[in-house]
């Protein structure tokens, strides 16, 4: 096709060069590519050996960062600063270190004043100031200068006494919380090769020498205070209530998953205490009675007034075997999962919600009424639910005996299914830990992490009251006949 004789193709040819042409020219003659491109050359000629530089270095040198351009169109290439106000942070905590550090030193001569030699010298004095080092802190690395003390007294042995920091100690390079925050990040879900990255960008550039092999020495000190926890004396310990599960976890070198047991123990004053972390084998009878008796061999003669766990029948096998008095309660999250698994999706709404009438009624005998509802609605067609739900009745409202403000916490093992929710994440992203070992320390140590979060039962003080045997009904204290 033509257009007034000039065939179409070659006209949107012509259009096209003519745009890339223009768009050419408008970078080309631009201020800010005019003064970019004057800046290069002019390095250049300066790094060859021939004109001084634009930025004012001598040739021969490499040039310095132009700062000195003209103002108008130019495209300034220097590095943001940090926020102020972690440099200001940062400068806070160098002055406060500082004076720290001359407030031990002047404490210290003034305790040493009185010894002197021969001559009447002081035997403690100053001598200056060591090299200085940078110590990377919370806010940064920090440059500290610290005084050097000349003391030339000798101990008993002949030996000179030398003044060593408390707050600086020799070969210090990062504060105790920075060295903390290498398992924190690893714990997290930070990954061994993501390490440095993640710490340049709390700490700054200058926090070097926090290599990702750390957490490969850090695991070996975790297995060593996991064993040694789990051997500490439980000698005149009281727990009130237990929350019992086991968590299961792949390992990256083994066909068989791993299953960790934990206990969670409330304490006759309402606070939770994670009290067991063991490797065991599928929940059986067997792991949980060693789980058991190791506690009762620590000093943990008192048994608990009540456990709750799932329906893993190994833990309610092993129970009376070492805790016979001990109260059962089965957990009401688990125990809905298993029934809904045995309806069909359509009806699991309406199940859920008769599900929820029985644990959240008022009283034992409006929880049974709707116990009956529940059976008589879906025995006929789903026998399997309605089986499911009856075998376990006795154990399902254990609750309603004991107060109503502890009710919240021992339905179900929320406690344990909350904390280990995070434990999961950490594991998922790694994909399993590389041994038993190295998941079972791993565990311990989020688990314990998270602890420190964990709040006070309601209704703490009538704790003592269970302990006593005193007597509630529906979750009010019995009144004496």
């Amino acid at each position: 096709m033509k257009k007034g004789g000039v065939p179409l193709v070659l006209i949107w040819f012509q259009n096209t060069v003519s745009y890339k042409e223009r768009i050419r020219h408008m970078r080309k003659h631009s201020p800010i590519c005019r003064a970019v491109e004057e800046a290069g050359t002019a390095g250049t000629i300066g790094a060859q050996g021939g004109k001084d530089s634009a930025c004012g270095g001598p040739a021969g040198q490499t040039p310095a960062p132009c700062h000195d351009l003209p103002e108008e169109g130019v495209l300034r290439l220097e590095t943001p600063a940090r926020d102020p106000l972690h440099e200001l942070a940062r400068k806070g905590a160098q002055d406060m270190i500082a004076q720290a550090l001359e407030e031990e030193v002047h404490q210290y001569l003034e305790a040493h004043a009185e010894p002197r030699d021969d001559q009447g010298h002081r035997m403690v004095v100053r001598n200056g100031h060591k090299p200085p080092r940078d110590i990377v802190t919370g806010v940064g690395a920090v440059e500290v200068c610290q005084p050097r003390i000349n003391d030339r007294r000798v101990d008993a042995e002949g030996r000179r006494i030398r003044f060593e920091s408390k707050l600086l100690p020799p070969y210090l390079r990062r504060a105790r919380s920075v060295d903390e925050l290498v398992p924190w990040l690893y714990l997290k879900g930070i990954s061994t090769g993501d390490m440095s990255e993640a710490l340049a960008a709390l700490l700054g550039p200058g926090a070097q020498g926090l290599s990702a092999t750390n957490v490969v020495r850090l695991k070996a000190l975790w297995i060593q205070e996991h064993k040694t926890w789990s051997q500490r004396s439980l000698a005149g310990k009281h727990y009130v209530y237990f929350w019992v599960d086991g968590i299961h976890f792949n390992i990256r070198l083994e066909e068989d998953r791993q299953c960790i047991l934990v206990i969670i123990g409330a304490t006759a004053d309402g606070k939770k205490e994670l009290l067991a972390v063991h490797d065991g084998f599928r929940e059986s009878e067997q792991s949980w009675k060693e789980v058991l008796l190791d506690l009762k061999s620590r000093g943990l003669e008192e048994a608990p007034e009540l456990a709750v766990g799932d329906g893993a029948l190994g833990f309610w096998k092993a129970l009376p075997q070492v805790f016979g008095q001990t109260r059962v309660q089965r957990c009401w999250v688990h125990k809905t999962a298993n029934v809904l698994n045995a309806l069909p999706r359509g009806l699991q709404g309406k199940a859920k919600a008769m599900l929820h009438e029985i644990w959240m009624a008022e009283t034992k005998a409006a929880a049974n009424r709707a116990f009956d509802l529940f059976l008589e609605t879906y025995r006929a067609k789903y026998p399997k639910a309605a089986e499911c739900l009856a075998k376990d009745r006795d154990v399902l409202l254990t609750f309603y005996d004991f107060p109503a403000e502890h009710w919240s916490h021992v339905r179900t093992t929320n406690p344990i299914e909350s904390t280990f929710a995070g434990v999961r994440l950490r594991t998922d992203k790694t994909k399993g830990s590389g041994t038993r070992s190295a998941c079972l320390a791993m565990v311990f140590k989020l688990a314990q992490s998270a602890e420190h979060s964990w709040r006070t039962l309601n209704g703490s003080a009538l704790l003592p009251e269970v302990i006593q045997g005193v007597r509630f009904v529906d979750g009010v204290k019995a009144l004496a006949a």
